[in-house]
């Protein structure tokens, strides 16, 4: 079964870290550009970082700028994405996927379905 498996998430106070990875079961994720989204309660799924299949460019959302950052290994198949100075606006399940680079959209149709997810509770 082909699937994508985000781990790492948990609870962490304000000012905390956290870094989570993702796995992809079944496909490669070597040739993807790949993205990091999150969703909190009652919002949408958004974007807040991604990166090339190669890892030379990376790019982040405003509101993450500076204290996330987005890597890759692809002799392990996985990518992270390393969470510093944690604010309570960052609680959401977060989800990775591959993407269209330029648009930021997801490209499931290799997994058909998002992972699970992993949730993160940063605590005030």
């Amino acid at each position: 079964q082909v699937q994508l498996v985000e781990s790492g998430g948990g609870l962490v106070q304000a000012g905390g870290s956290l870094r989570l990875s993702c796995a992809a079961s079944g496909r490669t994720l070597s040739n993807s550009n790949m993205g990091w989204f999150r969703q909190a309660p009652g919002n949408e799924r958004e974007l807040v970082a991604r990166i090339t299949w190669s890892g030379r460019s990376t790019n982040y959302a405003d509101s993450v700028k500076g204290r996330f950052t987005i890597s890759r290994s692809n002799a392990k198949n996985m990518v992270y994405l390393l969470m510093n100075s944690l604010k309570p606006e960052d609680t959401a399940v977060y989800y990775c996927a591959p993407i269209d680079y330029g648009l930021g959209n997801p490209y499931l149709a290799d997994f058909g379905s998002w992972g699970q997810g992993t949730q993160v509770t940063v605590s005030s």
